[in-house]
């Protein structure tokens, strides 16, 4: 309503109360926003007339005054306010949500517009009155007078803010309101509060004292919030805050200039002089949100070109207490400027996120540290505080691409600064943290290009370098204190075991200094007993290996005690880093001896004569050890065995270490005296403590264990170790003794629920003793003779005499013993190791017929075997001591499995000593129900009877299964195929226990392909060959995934199928041929792994070729679980096999038809076939088999299988495919010429789709040198190659011409073969001179550019070349030079070593297994590939032609009126209709984008677009592509510094202002709704949307994207917006 109307209304109306009463609305309704629009014009229009401004002036009395002004104050409270009550409770019940409808904002907009012009004519106490109403409603507590909502209640207070900022008390409330709101509501209600209030608050106070003492109080708050809370949240608020301030304390250089002439005198706030506005901003750089990077990179600009424009130093009087991140001085304003300028580059490029873009601006990251060195050295105040190297450093690593962040770890690897100290000293914590967070992605540590399998990768060897130099270049005082909490963070996460290990070996070459003391040393067993625990055995024990020589070159001496130190020691495991005769070992001894005395003594030793002595400590240690209260009659569990182990490597250390001072002469016995002397004591004081000799026998069993290298194979143990020579002889003198006292407690003592461990520690202690009297033949006794059938006869006799109905805690006990007392027998007299006397065997009669005893005295009648898988009951524990029985009697599941596991072991001895004529042999009725029950057995795991870990139980019932099967498999083979299924599914039940399901795995096949059943034939059981060959092929499947499981499969059948001699047996060849299919897939194996796979294997490679470098590859024996491995061993096998014997070359001929299918089916296959893909990979390990096999093959199955290799020659192969299918060709025709005529046929074929392939034959013919030699008519075959040569010679395909080329140059040089063609009368004639010119022609390539370069390409290639098929034929070319040189992975490389260290190649001077000519050895791979490739499809002869329509180019005569109109009015008249969208592009640049966006914002019907300058649409690039829409769409001009009062201008009208941004709250496009008034803010094609206008907008709205470029065109993304917001509003037709 214009405001002609209003005053006419008002003149010609003088009763006031009438209009106002018409306007108004009742309470309870929801007025129409036209009557609150009018109602508002009408106040603002008679609110001129009071203030006397107004053109038509209407003079009013006092009275008549006062009563308006009355009348306005009721519209407050009687439509105002009720209003905004009804819209909050309308819309949104949550007070922390701001609503995003169009009605309710629409209404709030014009309600606020209605209460903006009613407050100035109202006094002081209405806004009083209003705020005391609203501001409750910005509170955190739901208090009663929390009437608004949030979103309302900010409107509001907004509308109020110019008349509360004269309220000072009401001024410091409504602060405190918004900063509480900043800090307590929802992200949505902050980025409100933050625009309309604390902005609007600071833009209504005057300059002066009043504004500076709201920005101090504001930034007090804020830096205090933020100095208590740092995380991202708090970060992300404050900087949207700041962001809002940056205005009033940065101002523009004219808003100092008016504040200068207006003579104001402020003391505004410096926010660059606080040292945690510096931090909050260095926070929100390295901020995960890229909206907080953009403002904190925001606030850096605007501080910096502040800092210039002022001219002044800053600070002006630096404090020495905190260090300045931020200093500005005049006379370095110059280098200051673009020092930041580049720092800006730098984080601004980082954003791109891809590497291809960072990587060019690199090197300004090395400019800003030399710039910062430089200036520190010269002036010692630098230019830069480097913690803002360390926010690029960071934003690297935080980078989503690996390739990034590995630029940014290899940047600061390579950093030279970090070798000044003070750099050193500021990045310390940086290395502390965010490195060594990036460090643990596994994924940084590949191999780089150029590295070979087995070398360091590149990380591994930097790291190193790194560390040492930097370690080096901090202060001495301060490495300590690094070095701990970097260890310490290795023990705090989960770590992967290559990243510990790389960082380990990097510790390990540290310079020596004494840097770690106790709190380092368990600092160190966190990492060992946390983060190490479920890595490869192998990396785990190279990583203990590192990390133990980091402790010694780096512990303080003086520091730690002895005690702790052999307590350090006793968390590297003997079997995988620590063993005894190791360089390790003697290692450690060493570092003992040279500082001993030097350690620090403790309180226990302080008062022994020689304190510092290790001898004195080890003797003091083993006195204290035995030292031990009285028994006191109640029951005792065992001791802790990590006491026993920790005395045990102090004593072998000491001992070692000195022996090798050259002393050690009586020192074991001086030591372990008292042991022996207690041990001798066993038998015959029955008052000794049982604890005492719990401690004596669990110290001898691990001085034995540790002192024997249990890790150590037998080839590498000492020779003579004289002192375990020494400690056996003294255990040898008291061996009686302790045997008795053992055979004592078994046969009668042991009844107690805490005996079942100590019967454990009395058998391993046994069995010890027999191992170590049975290796000394001059030891005999008669305990020897009578030991083990007493001991047998009485565990029987505790069996079977079980009366009792209610099962006692003694009589289980007993029964767990004594089954567990039978099986230790049982391994014993397997191993040899104890006598075999008559006694002994009467006694294993015994023990057979307890597990197969006849159901009656009858020897007819069926056998009872009640007493196999029979299982101990869970006593009840009624005793006195039953609070010390609890715990033991919590395990009796773990008991109750061993109790079924010792049956196993028993039942596996007896059937493997079953032999024919024996007196314990076993019938097959018998065999046949001890297998059912076996069946039985493993089905008590997945029920969950048992608890043992389920290899425990598993490998001894697969034992006596190997020994059954077969036998079985003849009577009853249904049963052994249950039994083979149910041990297969237990198997696959274990694959995610590494642990567990290895040990299970081998004893399966061992059971499962035992030879036995290997060689049963198809008629004898053919559905248990059936499940053997489907079990075997889910083992193939299964290997994709799990590493080395068809290593296991491939290593038992060719034990089996190559047992001994030099070819093996007919039986054992004709199993194999029975499982062909089992050899071929081995052949062809190989999976391709996933990176993270791949990079544990390489790393394990690295480790092993570290060799005795490395003490864990001398102790932990290699699980063979290459992927290389079945191959080899396959290959090996069949080296072997003789071709002249019949079922031999059946098996050759039967897996060569085999390997060729293979090659068709892939071909055939429709699967994507790219280089060094797994189709690739297997195409080529089918040629390289048939290549090595071609030698044994015989002359007619060459030549029935000549055609499959002529068409495996016109697929589409990849190089080295290619290579191999060409030198097979080349063999069989050198060595069957007469097939020359089939060679020659492949020319004429047709082959349409892969006209290249011909290239294949014709590399065949560029080797015939090597074959006219066997022709008998080598004239006449000379000259069919020339005529077939010549015809290719003119293709119309480059490549198929060069290889023509090629073969006609070296065909044309067989001298000998062309003068036989001219003496038979075949005169070339004219051809001659053909050939002579094609070949000039070639040779005169070299002013044809490319066609030069792959003439030579092409001769130098080593298949022309170096390469001579007859000479180079060896297994070494073919596994390992050929992949070398064709460009193949290097993980397909089989190198020679590791055939001979896998297995033994049968030789054969046909095929040597290394190359005699090391011509191929020496070349690298060539850079000519040819491929072959299909014809590409035709080019249709018609598409689809977009036609761009330019209506004002057609007939503009015709549309000259149209053109005088306004661009709504020309639409109008067109019959279209606008939208109520605006789109605003002042921040693009480009004129390309804006025609364009013009374009589209005109199609899609938007109501206006905003540009920059309107002078945009004269550019000819913006008509190229607006084609005359900017004639038909409104165009409205704002400048980007006006951006901020036109959004707010919109916000006012009720419009939602959109981004297009990603942030962390961004809203997807696919489900955001766009409101009816919206406008749609664009960013900058560069930058984005500016920090400064992103807390105006409501939503941030992002486009979901799938692939690796973040970021899509300004244009593109605006039109994808604009359709979306036209498709939600488009009206049906």
């Amino acid at each position: 309503m214009s405001s002609v109307l209003i005053n006419a209304l008002l003149t010609s109306a003088p009763n006031y109360d009438i209009l106002f009463d018409t306007l108004s609305w009742p309470k309870e309704s929801w007025p129409e926003k036209e009557r609150v629009e009018a109602l508002t014009a009408f106040i603002e229009g008679i609110g001129q007339h009071l203030a006397g401004t107004s053109d038509h002036k209407v003079v009013f009395e006092s009275a008549k005054k006062q009563q308006i002004v009355t009348k306005i104050e009721s519209i407050i409270w009687d439509q105002c306010v009720p209003f905004l009550l009804k819209i909050s409770k309308e819309n949104v019940t949550d007070k922390n949500v701001a609503f995003q409808d169009s009605r309710p904002r629409q209404s709030t907009a014009a309600a606020c517009r209605l209460l903006g012009v009613c407050i100035p004519h109202c006094g002081d106490d209405v806004v009083g009155r209003l705020a005391d109403t609203v501001l409750p409603a910005l509170q955190e507590d739901d208090a009663e007078g929390k009437l608004l909502n949030v979103e309302v209640a900010i409107e509001v207070i907004a509308v109020l803010l110019p008349s509360i900022t004269l309220d000072k008390q009401l001024t410091q409330t409504t602060l405190s309101s918004a900063l509480h709101c900043i800090r307590t509501f929802s992200e949505a209600v902050v980025s409100k509060v933050t625009v309309r209030l604390l902005l609007t608050l600071l833009n209504s106070c005057k300059p002066g004292k009043r504004l500076s003492s709201v920005l101090q109080f504001t930034l007090d708050e804020l830096f205090t919030w933020h100095r208590s809370d740092d995380t991202a949240a708090v970060t992300e608020r404050t900087l949207l805050c700041l962001t809002v301030l940056s205005d009033h304390l940065l101002p523009p250089t004219d808003l100092q200039a008016q504040c200068q002439d207006l003579s104001i005198s402020t003391s505004r706030p410096d926010a660059r002089l606080e040292r945690q506005f510096w931090m909050i901003v260095q926070a929100g750089l390295t901020h995960k949100d890229m909206v907080c990077r953009k403002r904190s990179l925001y606030l850096l600009k605007r501080c910096v070109a502040f800092s210039e424009e002022q001219g002044a130093e800053c600070p002006t009087c630096p404090s020495k207490e905190d260090e300045l991140l931020f200093r500005w001085s005049p006379k370095d304003s110059q280098l200051l400027r673009e020092f930041w300028e580049d720092y800006a580059l730098v984080m601004e490029t980082l954003e791109e996120n891809q590497i291809h873009v960072v990587r060019p601006v690199l090197n300004r990251i090395d400019v800003l540290i030399q710039t910062t060195a430089t200036d520190t050295q010269a002036s010692g105040g630098a230019c830069c505080h480097p913690s803002w190297l360390l926010c690029v450093y960071q934003r690297m690593f935080d980078s989503e691409n690996k390739s990034l962040m590995r630029e940014g770890v290899y940047h600061l690897l390579d950093l030279q600064a970090l070798r000044q100290p003070a750099f050193a000293s500021a990045f310390s914590q940086f290395i502390v943290g965010p490195f060594m967070d990036v460090l643990s992605e596994s994924s940084l540590f590949h191999r780089a290009m150029g590295q070979g399998i087995g070398d360091c990768p590149e990380l591994g060897v930097k790291l190193t370098a790194f560390l040492t130099s930097f370690f080096s270049s901090l202060p001495s005082e301060e490495r300590g204190a690094l070095l701990l909490p970097l260890i310490q963070r290795l023990g705090s996460r989960h770590w992967c075991a290559v990243p510990v290990l790389f960082l380990s070996q990097a510790l390990s070459c540290l310079p020596r200094s004494p840097l770690l003391d106790g709190q380092g040393l368990q600092a160190i067993r966190e990492v060992l007993r946390v983060t190490m625990v479920t890595h490869p055995v192998l990396l785990r024990g190279a990583s203990q290996c590192y990390l133990l020589n980091s402790a010694l070159c780096l512990m303080q001496v003086d520091a730690v005690t002895l005690d702790e130190v052999f307590s350090f020691l006793t968390h590297f495991h003997a079997e995988e880093s620590l063993c005894r005769g190791t360089p390790l070992w003697k290692q450690v001894a060493a570092w003992l001896s040279d500082n001993e005395g030097n350690f620090k003594p403790s309180v226990e030793h302080s008062a022994l004569p020689n304190k510092g002595s290790i001898k004195a400590h080890v003797q003091s240690e083993i006195h204290s050890f035995l030292q031990v209260p009285a028994s006191t009659g109640h029951s005792e569990r065992l001791p802790d065995p990590k006491e026993a182990d920790k005395l045990a490597r102090a004593v072998l250390l000491c001992v070692d270490m000195e022996v090798e001072g050259g002393g050690g002469g009586g020192l074991v016995e001086e030591l372990l005296g008292p042991l022996v002397d207690t041990l001798g004591r066993l038998s015959t004081n029955a008052y000794l403590p049982l604890r005492k000799t719990d401690k004596c026998l669990q110290l001898v069993l691990r001085l034995f264990q540790l002192g024997e290298a249990p890790g150590l194979p037998d080839d590498r143990k000492l020779p003579e170790d004289t002192p375990l020579l020494t400690m056996k002889k003294l255990v040898l003198k008291v061996v009686d003794s302790v045997q008795e006292f053992l055979l004592r407690r078994l046969c009668s003592e042991l009844q107690e629920l805490s005996d079942v461990g100590r019967a454990e520690l009395y058998l391993c202690v046994l069995r010890q003793l027999v191992l170590l009297y049975g290796a000394s033949p001059q030891y005999s006794s008669d305990m020897q003779r009578t030991y083990f059938p007493k001991l047998v006869q009485v565990s029987l006799d505790v069996l079977t005499n079980t009366t009792q109905q209610v099962p006692s805690v003694a009589s289980q006990v007993a029964q767990a013993v004594a089954m567990a007392s039978l099986a230790a027998t049982c391994d014993l007299l397997e191993r040899q190791a104890a006598d075999r006397r008559p006694e002994t065997t009467s006694v294993l009669v015994s023990l057979q017929s307890y597990f197969y005893s006849p159901a009656s005295s009858d020897s007819q009648s069926p056998l009872h075997l009640g007493n196999i898988n029979q299982t101990l009951l869970k006593p009840t524990s009624g005793q006195s001591d039953a609070g010390a029985q609890a715990p033991v009697l919590q395990d009796w599941g773990r008991t109750a499995a061993h109790f079924v596991r010792d049956q196993w072991v028993c039942l596996g001895f007896l059937s493997r000593q079953a032999g024919p004529g024996q007196t314990t042999a076993l019938s097959d009725q018998t065999l046949r129900a001890a297998l059912g029950r076996s069946v039985d057995a493993l089905t008590l795991l997945p029920s969950g009877l048992v608890t043992l870990l389920p290899s425990g139980l598993v490998l001894p019932v697969l034992a006596f299964m190997s020994t059954a099967l077969a036998q079985v498999a003849l009577c009853d083979e249904d049963l052994c195929v249950h039994a083979v299924t149910l041990g297969w599914e237990l198997v696959q039940g274990l694959t995610r226990n590494p642990q567990e399901f290895w040990p299970a795995l081998r004893g399966f096949v061992g059971a499962a392909f035992h030879r036995s059943l290997l060689e049963l034939e198809e008629d004898q059981a053919p559905k248990l060959i059936s499940v053997l060959k489907q079990i075997s092929a889910e083992m193939m499947v299964l290997s994709q995934a799990k590493t080395g499981v068809i290593n296991v499969l491939i290593e038992q059948c060719c034990r089996c199928w190559l047992p001994a001699g030099r070819h093996g047996d007919e039986a054992a060849v004709a199993s194999a041929l029975r499982y062909a299919h089992v050899l071929t897939e081995a052949c062809v194996y190989g999976p391709v792994y996933r990176r993270d796979v791949r990079l544990i294997l390489e790393v394990q490679t690295y480790v092993e070729q570290l060799g005795e470098e490395c003490t864990v590859n001398l102790v932990v024996g290699g699980d063979n679980r290459d992927d290389q491995t079945p191959r080899v061993c396959v290959l090996a096998l069949l080296s072997h096999l003789d071709p002249s014997r019949p079922q031999h070359r059946r098996l050759l001929e039967e897996l060569v038809t085999q390997l060729l299918q293979k090659d068709k089916d892939i071909s055939k296959t429709k699967t994507r076939y790219y280089s060094n893909s797994l189709q690739h990979r297997v195409k080529n390990r089918v040629w390289q088999t048939l290549l090595l096999l071609l030698p044994n093959l015989q002359e007619g199955f060459v030549a029935s299988l000549l055609g499959d290799v002529f068409a495996a020659g016109f697929c589409s192969n990849q190089a080295s495919v290619k290579y191999l299918i060409e030198w097979t060709m080349i063999v069989i025709l050198q060595r069957y010429p007469e097939h020359m005529e089939s060679f020659w046929g492949c020319f004429s074929m047709d082959h349409e789709k892969t006209k290249t392939s011909i290239c294949t034959f014709l590399s065949v013919v560029v080797h015939l040198d090597l074959i006219v030699p066997k022709l008998e008519d080598k004239g006449p075959q000379w000259r069919r190659a020339l005529d077939v040569i010549l015809q290719w010679c003119f293709s119309h395909n480059f490549s198929v011409r060069l290889y023509a080329l090629l073969a006609l140059k070296r065909v044309w040089g067989l001298a000998a073969a062309r003068a036989e063609a001219e003496r038979a009368g075949d005169g070339l004639g004219g051809l001659a001179a053909v050939v002579e010119a094609c070949l000039s022609q070639a040779e005169a390539m070299q002013s044809t550019g490319n066609a030069n370069k792959n003439w030579t390409r092409i001769q130098e290639h080593f298949f022309f070349g170096a390469f001579h098929p007859t000479r180079d034929y060896s297994v070494e070319t073919i596994l390992y030079t050929f992949p070398s040189l064709s460009e193949l992975s290097d993980d397909e490389w089989i190198p020679v070593w590791k055939c001979e260290k896998i297995a033994v190649f049968f030789p054969s001077p046909a095929l040597p297994l290394r190359n005699p000519s090391p011509d191929l050895r020496l070349l690298q791979p060539g850079d000519w590939i040819q491929q072959d490739k299909g014809e590409q499809d035709k080019e249709e002869r018609w598409a689809e032609v977009q036609k761009k329509i330019t209506p004002w180019r057609l007939g503009i005569q015709e549309q000259e009126p149209e053109l005088q109109l306004a661009p709504q009015q020309r639409a109008a008249r067109l019959g279209k209709a606008h939208g109520a969208l605006v789109v605003v592009a002042s921040l693009i640049d480009k004129p390309t984008n804006l025609g364009g966006l013009c374009r589209t914002c005109e199609i899609f019907g938007a109501s206006a677009l905003v540009l920059d300058s309107l002078r945009h649409v004269e550019d000819k690039h913006f008509q190229s592509l607006s084609v005359s829409s900017e004639l038909w769409l409104p165009l409205l001009e704002v400048k980007p510094v006006e951006l901020t009062d036109f959004l707010q201008l919109k916000k006012s009208e009720g419009y939602c202002i959109v981004g297009v941004e990603q942030t962390a709250n961004s809203q997807s496009l696919q489900d955001y709704q766009f409101p009816q008034k919206t406008l749609l803010l664009l960013g900058n094609e560069r930058e984005g949307i500016p920090a400064n206008l992103l807390q105006l907008l409501d939503v941030c709205v992002e486009i979901p994207q799938q692939g690796v470029i973040r970021s899509l065109n300004v244009h593109v993304s605006a039109a994808l917006l604009v359709w979306e917001y036209t498709r939600q509003h488009l009206q049906p037709r």
